[in-house]
């Protein structure tokens, strides 16, 4: 398929984050933008005002009536039941129709591609590399899963000939990419859903990582079993960051490269594992030539994510943070960030689980997670695109946590909870609908201590 034959593009899904990013795109492209989703957020609303035409109700009388076979590409999200109307009028009618990560193959063949792949840390190292490369006046475009506070937006740039993209293992997604310089953050076991076990998610991570031919352009940590150049904090490796101290909130450290030492970069996230993925996009942006002074006033100006650790409210009486962790190895990194941060603070962790089939799989890796905070409260499991389990319930998760601080709450009942907790720092954690509590919770908390 020829993207420059296309006039317009339809999207089923398209307040996903992932797929928002692709409809921003074809709307600078000058593509007429339209879709379906199944509820009106933020996201939709924003992307309304940028002039798409969206809808919320599986309507085929709302698909634009001049839309055609001949000038439409129709893009969907994997999580489109079977019986959808709109999804069906498309097949029924002979409509291109193809999944985003087809769409980003396409885009990614004809430019210079980064893809960034890992069971963790995507959305974040490239969202670092995107703002990198786009400071450094690159022609890039970056495809985000998730609003970068810079941008307050989940694309970078404009760019035709450099591409920046989070390889995605679900569904083996990432195998439709053409990656020119890529790196692999991480591959914990996920999506067992999909790959069955362990063995399988790191069998195609290894598949992945054979798309990259120059082992120079492919970026691992080192105790990664991957070829590559590595990646480290403290140890021996390619890219080695060093010296590393924190003053005033702010990670300062010394970086060593093939070529050169680089000396107090500053960089505002905090935790190890944001470090690390600070690090990963240095590697790869210092590897395609971007000037070293470019990449350090870069690190130094970017601002994070939302749900990535973001502050809510920063007082001396209580700190509250928000983050989309949803696996064990994430919370231990949210857990490791804080710690680091209030070493003497009461911290109170609120967390939904997401998938049945996720928290069946790692019930015990996250109950240890959890149980390290000072309390814990629990959600009800958000199903997202599943049915539930026989007997795994946030109920039988709670009972595994050995903590005696621990309680089940409802949605309805959560910011009561809250507000009764003498906590001085409170962490929302979880990528199901949790996040739309956050507002409310804030401006609660904030009552509380004026």
């Amino acid at each position: 398929m020829n993207l420059n034959q296309i006039h317009n593009v339809y999207f089923i899904g398209i307040g996903g984050i992932g797929m928002s990013a692709l409809a921003r795109y074809f709307k600078f492209l000058g593509k007429k933008v339209a879709g379906y989703d199944k509820t009106e957020t933020e996201l939709t609303k924003t992307l309304q005002l940028l002039g798409m035409n969206i809808h919320f109700e599986d309507a085929i009388h709302a698909i634009p009536a001049d839309w055609t076979p001949e000038n439409t590409l129709v893009i969907i999200t994997p999580a489109i039941p079977a019986h959808h109307s709109e999804w069906n009028y498309f097949k029924e009618n002979k409509f291109t129709i193809q999944k985003r990560a087809e769409v980003l193959g396409l885009i990614t063949k004809d430019t210079f591609c980064f893809a960034v792949a890992g069971t963790h840390g995507k959305t974040t190292t490239s969202s670092i590399l995107g703002h990198i490369l786009y400071e450094a006046g690159v022609d890039v475009t970056a495809f985000l899963g998730g609003i970068v506070e810079n941008y307050n937006s989940n694309l970078i740039g404009n760019g035709k000939t450099v591409t920046v993209v989070e390889a995605d293992e679900f569904d083996r997604s990432f195998l439709h990419l053409h990656p020119n310089l890529a790196c692999i953050t991480s591959m914990d076991a996920d999506h067992l859903d999909i790959y069955g076990d362990k063995a399988a998610i790191e069998a195609t991570f290894v598949e992945f990582a054979d798309k990259i031919k120059d082992k120079k352009a492919l970026f691992i940590p080192k105790e990664l079993p991957l070829e590559g150049m590595t990646v480290a904090i403290e140890d021996e490796a390619s890219f080695t960051a060093f010296n590393i101290r924190i003053q005033q909130g702010v990670y300062v450290f010394d970086v060593k490269t093939p070529t050169e030492t680089i000396k107090d970069i500053r960089f505002n996230l905090p935790g190890r594992h944001n470090l690390m993925n600070a690090l990963m996009a240095l590697a790869m942006a210092k590897t395609y030539g971007s000037p070293t002074d470019k990449i350090v006033k870069a690190l130094g100006t970017f601002n994070g994510i939302k749900r990535r650790f973001s502050y809510q409210i920063k007082h001396d009486k209580l700190v509250f943070i928000d983050d989309y962790a949803h696996h064990p190895t994430e919370i231990n990194a949210v857990h490791q960030a804080v710690r680091e941060l209030y070493p003497q603070d009461k911290v109170l962790a609120v967390f939904q689980p997401h998938l049945f089939s996720r928290t069946s799989d790692f019930a015990d890796d996250f109950a240890k997670s959890l149980a390290q905070f000072d309390e814990v409260i629990l959600l009800d499991i958000y199903p997202a695109r599943e049915l539930p389990m026989e007997g795994i319930t946030s109920d039988w998760l709670l009972a595994k946590i050995q903590n005696n601080q621990k309680q089940l709450v409802s949605k309805n009942d959560l910011i009561t909870a809250v507000l009764k907790s003498k906590a001085r720092i409170i962490v929302t954690i979880g990528a199901g609908d949790i996040g739309d509590l956050v507002n409310p919770l804030k401006k609660r908390l904030y009552e509380k201590i004026s």
